[in-house]
């Protein structure tokens, strides 16, 4: 992608804890020469690094997966990109604009008009009905009621909430209530949509039934999505890249087939041990070189996954050539390519 896909930069972004984390800053851009000693001066100094020189860009309709452990500081991360959390240093670009430089006024209209948020806990108002809460976040924009409640019913039939729009929350499964705070946040029609652990407090069959739902949203909507979750199955779903944190750092950032071939570093793998890997890995992912003088026994598409690749080349004796989204073939995949991708997995090599 060129840079003028880039809807998000996060540049040498650090958020510290204490009396005084300015002070390690004093340029206030987040660049040091050794961001790795510099974290153990501020650690030796009394304040607690939350997020620590964190840089990456997410391009327009891409979804990034930030995840990690309890205080690996994904949520940090996220706050800090809407300034619900002041960054100690470094920067956050929105469309090239830097949002540490704008006023208060200016920051109230981007998160209006720009930003969707959605939050572990549900945050409904519960004396509103399922169609006001959803149309808050239009009245407070100064909507009028008749066009707001239009632009609110639109997003509650897109959630699949059509004919609970006068129900309370009380009335709501935890499924439900989560769909209307999806609904809510997408009501505005937000440009860049934070998660943080959205579906953390459901049920696991729920929870699944909301990933589904979300997939399918996003497939329609095509939004700039940053989602956090602590849940390496749910990033590996959900995922067009994964980044992994620990101590405030980011280990790895990297599509999921990636993390999962390629780990970065010992913490990285141990995510990745018991992966559903042939849920994730591609025939694209693991091609060969055609042979020259092997006739290919068929052609599969470089999107599909080794569990459906896997019962293909059970059959097959010679290799199966594999075609791009043009038809043209790109290389081959075996059966020994197969059972050597999947023996690497976890192990650092491919």
């Amino acid at each position: 992608m060129v840079a003028a896909d880039v809807k998000i930069s996060c540049r040498n972004v650090w958020k510290v804890f204490g009396e005084d984390p300015s002070r390690f800053f004093p340029g206030g851009d987040g660049q040091v020469p050794d961001p790795a000693s510099h974290y153990e001066h501020i650690l030796g100094s009394a304040h607690l690094p939350a997020a620590c020189d964190v840089s990456f860009e997410v391009h327009e309709g891409e979804m990034l997966v930030i995840m990690g452990l309890s205080g690996s500081g994904k949520s940090t991360v996220v706050r800090c990109l809407s300034r619900l959390i002041e960054p100690t240093a470094g920067h956050v670009l929105l469309d090239g604009e830097d949002l540490m430089q704008v006023d208060d006024r200016e920051l109230i209209e981007i998160r209006r008009h720009k930003m969707g948020m959605v939050f572990q806990h549900f945050g409904l108002l519960p004396h509103l009905t399922v169609l006001e809460n959803v149309a808050f976040p239009l009245k407070i924009q100064g909507v009028p009621q008749e066009e707001r409640e239009r632009q609110a019913r639109e997003v509650i039939d897109l959630v699949a909430l059509a004919g609970r729009e006068h129900s309370m929350p009380s009335q709501l499964s935890g499924g439900q209530q989560q769909r209307v705070g999806l609904a809510r946040s997408l009501a505005v029609k937000p440009e860049l949509w934070l998660l943080d652990e959205p579906f953390s407090a459901l049920d696991p069959l729920i929870r699944a039934q909301m990933q589904d739902e979300f997939i399918r949203l996003q497939k329609i909507l095509k939004k700039t999505v940053i989602f956090i979750t602590h849940d390496f199955q749910e990033a590996l779903r959900l995922a067009d890249r994964i980044a992994i944190m620990k101590d405030g750092w980011i280990e790895q950032i990297a599509k999921p087939a990636d993390i999962i071939r390629h780990p970065a570093t010992d913490y990285v793998s141990r995510f990745t041990r018991g992966a559903p890997c042939g849920s994730v890995l591609t025939a694209g992912d693991i091609v060969e070189p055609l042979a020259e003088t092997v006739v290919p026994a068929g052609e599969v598409a470089a999107r599909t996954i080794l569990d459906d690749l896997i019962p293909y080349l059970s059959d097959q004796e010679q290799p199966v050539a594999v075609v791009d989204e043009s038809r043209r073939r790109i290389g081959q995949v075996t059966a020994r390519g197969v059972l050597g991708a999947l023996a690497s997995v976890g192990k650092g090599r491919a």
